[in-house]
């Protein structure tokens, strides 16, 4: 079946970026398009309320490791290989599009897990290496509190052809990066809240990383002072959502968005749990932040999400409880040890690394340029998507077996056109945004509709 070919896909034995021997190429590339494709298919199998195979594909395969090791390792290439690129003064690809590709594999990476963590065995199919991942999503969060403090927010530009063929395109991706390091900082957010769902099964070591090497309620709490995905321009307010930033109509600036919730659940899961409290260490500082959060409890907010009334009695009792010895707990902690791993086999090379780089994947020929276009058309082309789909396409109005498919946007289906014209009005707002995306991703591409 297809997703098993994709999952399978995933092998363990390739070298990641950070490598000077394993630099990407062919097959690196074909790790990409299977990941991509694994992610369509954990997408429409979560829409259709049949991802159990894949999931029990992502388990029995031992993926989820292999996926944060992956991760991990392109974070590191872009934070240690890629300012190296940008710095060469005789590197002027033709095409910036190959460099995009393994900035863009990290964001593929998040995404997936963002869509499969909801489940409780895939956190724990992580093993030790949810401590990597929660590491992972410690930095990225603690990176994005910092740039929200200082008023640095990413202007969304999505790059187009004539940018990653022009003289400053070098420039231009780094501004790209910029871009989907906000987005991804925002799906780790999810990816976070999702484990601390499962505090209750996690290791010890997991639980003491989070509430004390790291703390995260107290960046949780500073994450919403600071709020990154909302801002004010022009004196109207701008919420972001779903990749990218919109006006927010007045009735709805107290509307609570996804990531608000993110935060809050997050919040919730790790300051009630029993077993948090009992590790967690109330410190004079940490009851001082943490009593921060009682500004933001109005009543409005609790209406949309009512379990914040057991939050708001847990900070009314801290509020007059004095602040407890230090834990004094003796354990054996593990550490996470991926990042520091990969640091140290290549420290000192990433010079070499990025000169290897240039001179194997990312100097390619104009026809080595028009196929690679050509093969990731081919990827996100819809009729593969249509073939990953679990089961057959049914009538956007009526529910019954549907044959013919929206021209315009590619994604409803019906069984007959009375439906279609009947629904339209209700299609119309997902029609036109679906089609807007259909032209950038070819705009992009460079491929000919």
């Amino acid at each position: 079946m297809a997703p098993r070919a994709q999952t399978v896909a995933l092998s363990s034995d390739w070298a990641p970026p950070g490598s000077v021997k394993g630099a990407p190429g062919e097959e690196w590339l074909g790790q990409h398009e299977a990941l991509e494709k694994l992610n369509m298919q954990a997408i429409l199998s979560a829409s259709t309320g049949q991802e159990q195979l894949l999931l029990e594909l992502l388990v029995s395969h031992a993926k989820v490791p292999i996926l944060i090791e992956e991760l991990i390792s392109v974070e590191i290439w872009k934070h240690k290989v890629f300012p190296v690129l940008c710095q060469l003064e005789d590197f002027k690809p033709k095409s910036t599009f190959p460099i995009y590709l393994v900035l863009h594999h990290e964001a593929s990476i998040i995404n997936l897990l963002e869509t499969v963590f909801f489940h409780k065995e895939i956190c724990e199919s992580a093993e030790d290496t949810i401590l990597d991942l929660i590491d992972y999503s410690h930095r990225k969060l603690t990176l994005l509190v910092a740039r929200s403090a200082n008023g640095e927010f990413p202007a969304h530009e999505k790059l187009l052809p004539d940018d990653l063929a022009s003289a400053s395109s070098m420039q231009e991706l780094r501004k790209q990066a910029e871009v989907m390091e906000f987005e991804i900082s925002l799906r780790a957010l999810s990816v976070l809240r999702f484990i601390t769902d499962q505090v209750d099964s996690l290791p010890l070591s997991a639980l003491t990383r989070m509430l004390n090497t790291h703390n995260l309620p107290c960046l949780l709490v500073e994450l919403l002072e600071h709020c990154p995905w909302s801002r004010r321009e022009a004196g109207k307010l701008k919420k972001f959502e779903n990749g990218a930033w919109h006006v927010v109509p007045p009735e709805d600036h107290v509307k609570m968005t996804k990531l608000d919730g993110q935060v809050w659940i997050a919040l919730y899961n790790l300051l009630l749990s029993p077993e948090c409290q009992r590790k967690y260490n109330l410190n004079g500082f940490n009851k001082s932040q943490l009593l921060k959060l009682r500004a933001f409890l109005t009543d409005v907010l609790i209406d949309q999400l009512p379990n914040l009334v057991e939050m708001q009695r847990f900070l009314s009792h801290l509020a007059v409880t004095e602040p407890g010895p230090p834990k004094k707990d003796l354990i054996l902690e593990q550490v996470p040890v991926i990042r520091d791993r990969i640091a140290q086999e290549n420290a000192g090379k990433w010079q070499a690394i990025a000169k290897h780089q240039v001179k194997h994947m990312f100097s390619p020929s104009e026809d080595e340029l028009k196929g690679l276009a050509c093969r990731w058309a081919q990827t996100y082309n819809l009729d593969v998507m249509e073939a990953l789909a679990p089961e057959k396409p049914k009538c956007g109005l009526c529910g019954l077996e549907a044959t013919k498919r929206c021209s315009r946007c590619q994604n409803e289906w019906y069984c007959k056109r009375a439906c279609q014209v009947q629904h339209w009005q209700k299609h119309k707002k997902a029609c036109n945004l679906m089609a807007d995306a259909l032209k950038k991703i070819q705009e992009e591409l460079k491929v000919q509709p």
